[in-house]
Formats: C-alpha cells, sequence, structure tokens
C-alpha cells in the first residue's frame, strides 16, 4: 500500500520558506502549489515527477482486530473489588443471574460482568 507522509512533506516545506506573515489560506495554497512542482525524479534524473511522489511511500500494514460488539471479553481494565462500574453491591429484585457462571448481574445487562456471556 502506499502511503502519503503528509508530515514530512510540510516539515520540508517549512524548513524552507517563512511563512511569518502570511495567512493561513496563502500558507496552504502556496503548500499545495509546492507539492505540486515538478522535480527531477530520484531513479532516473532524465525525468521529472511532482514532488508529492517524494514522499510517498510503501508500506505494508497489519491487519487490523475487528472489535465484535456481540461479544464482550473482560479485559480486567475496569475491574473494581471483584465488580464493574459501580461500587454498591448489586442487590433488591433488579438482580438476576448469569445463564453461563451464576453470577449475579443487572437484569438490564447485556453481558455478564465475570465471564463476559451474552444475556438474553
Amino acid at each position: 500500500m502506499k502511503v502519503f507522509t503528509g508530515k514530512q512533506a510540510a516539515e520540508d516545506y517549512m524548513s524552507t520558506h517563512t511563512l511569518a506573515f502570511s495567512t493561513p489560506e496563502l500558507t496552504l495554497m502556496r503548500y499545495s502549489f509546492w507539492l505540486g512542482d515538478m522535480v527531477p525524479d530520484p531513479e532516473d534524473k532524465e525525468k521529472s515527477m511532482p514532488r508529492l511522489y517524494k514522499f510517498v511511500e510503501e508500506k505494508d500494514f497489519e491487519p487490523v482486530q475487528i472489535i465484535d460488539d456481540d461479544k464482550y471479553e473482560p479485559s480486567g481494565a475496569v475491574r473494581v473489588s471483584g465488580m464493574y462500574g459501580n461500587q454498591d453491591s448489586i442487590t433488591g429484585s433488579d438482580t438476576k443471574f448469569c445463564s453461563e457462571c451464576g453470577s449475579k448481574i443487572s437484569t438490564a445487562a447485556k453481558f455478564c460482568t465475570e465471564c463476559g456471556s451474552t444475556q438474553d
């Protein structure tokens, strides 16, 4: 996959141009013209290319892990002494038991806070 390294291009441009009194619109317009300037091709000096291509590089990216909203696996990041979220213990008629592990959970819970199984 080819990726444009815009940060490097902007740093190269800003290091060679003084824009102390320019407006943002003028700066952006000058930058875009600078990227479009024809420069010698580093691989073949007889050819020219837009400067933009000097900042395009080939990169391989690892596959992105897809987050499944229907399956919750607790990481323990928000776990506080055996409970998630509210510090108050679950009591009263607003509780039910997990169908997988049997722990107490809220009747409105979509997932079990202990095992992560989906609740009906």
